[in-house]
């Protein structure tokens, strides 16, 4: 293998992909693999049990310990802190240590830090200085202490209005996947507002099932799946939600904060929730019974499956 090695690093691993560079005092422990045109800024300590892929960046400063995986593509900050004990004790040491996965193309930005056990996901975006806590999904935008979901990267976003009067802009936007934001029937005087679903004449698809979701913390996300066959509709009863919309090619989001207005998300489209106002209520209408095998409940298993329906 070809890779350059400063004269001041030590490399006890005999995996380094070709075209990978590692700076001045780094050292890299034998178990390390590192994966091709990788860039290891000065003072980066890996240990054993960490596997980089190809093209990632660690800036300066950065410790890899036991039990982290990062993929392809992925840039880490100067100063980011990893961990992998969550109850750390002077001179013992766990017998196996918990997964940190930082998936493909993420970055991680300056001085952030990564409790052990979580997955960073595709895509996705951590600002600088974040407490990251959670696992985060794919393309999402987060920050903060503790990191929350603040948006989700190159989306463009669409936002239904409460004026009945006005179209809304997520009625003219081209939203992924065949999704779309449709108006229903309501009626409003001195006595106050009644919105009503004929299920004979709801057109998007037969209901089978309805539900809500309620008190959903501001920083917790719902949804992040996938259905194989199942339709949803979904309504903002009260207060607002913002909604994901990914069909495997492009990404948008749409604020639902209107009870007279509900979003279609067909199936083999990725959703996800979040941001949910206090006090928010979102009502789901489903063409199916619930199913858990209908579910696809991981975003790189979501793309394998578009692509093969793209082959077939």
């Amino acid at each position: 293998m070809s890779f350059f090695k400063h004269e001041n690093s030590i490399c006890e691993s005999e995996t380094i992909g070709d075209g990978t560079r590692l700076w001045a005092f780094t050292h890299i422990l034998p178990g390390a693999k590192i994966g091709r045109d990788c860039n290891i800024c000065d003072f980066v300590f890996i240990e054993d049990n960490v596997e980089l892929g190809d093209r990632v960046t660690i800036k300066s400063g950065v410790q890899l310990w036991d039990g982290i995986t990062i993929e392809d593509d992925v840039f880490i900050g100067p100063n980011v802190t990893f961990t992998n004990d969550k109850f750390p004790r002077s001179r013992q040491h766990l017998s196996e240590y918990p997964l940190t996965k930082i998936e493909r193309g993420a970055s991680i930005g300056a001085n952030s830090t990564i409790l052990p056990g979580i997955t960073i996901g595709q895509g996705s975006m951590i600002g600088a200085g974040s407490n990251v806590t959670k696992s985060i999904p794919p393309f999402a935008i987060a920050y903060g202490n503790p990191a929350r979901i603040q948006g989700y990267v190159e989306s463009d976003s669409s936002t239904s209005k409460s004026n009945k009067d006005s179209k809304s802009e997520s009625n003219t936007a081209k939203l992924p996947g065949g999704c779309e934001v449709i108006n229903l029937t309501n009626a409003s005087d001195a006595r106050g507002s009644l919105m009503a679903i004929d299920f004979d004449d709801f057109k998007p698809f037969d209901v089978r099932r309805v539900f809500y979701v309620y008190d959903v913390p501001t920083h917790n996300v719902r949804g992040e799946h996938a259905h194989k066959v199942c339709s949803q509709f979904l309504i903002a009863l009260n207060g607002s939600i913002r909604v994901l919309l990914d069909d495997g090619y492009s990404r948008a989001e749409v604020t639902l904060k209107s009870n007279i207005e509900g979003l279609l998300v067909p199936p083999m489209v990725w959703s996800s929730q979040f941001e949910f106002s206090h006090g928010s209520i979102l009502g789901v209408l489903a063409s199916h019974k619930y199913n858990n095998d209908d579910y696809i409940r991981k975003y790189s298993e979501y793309l394998d499956i578009k692509a093969n329906h793209v082959k077939e």
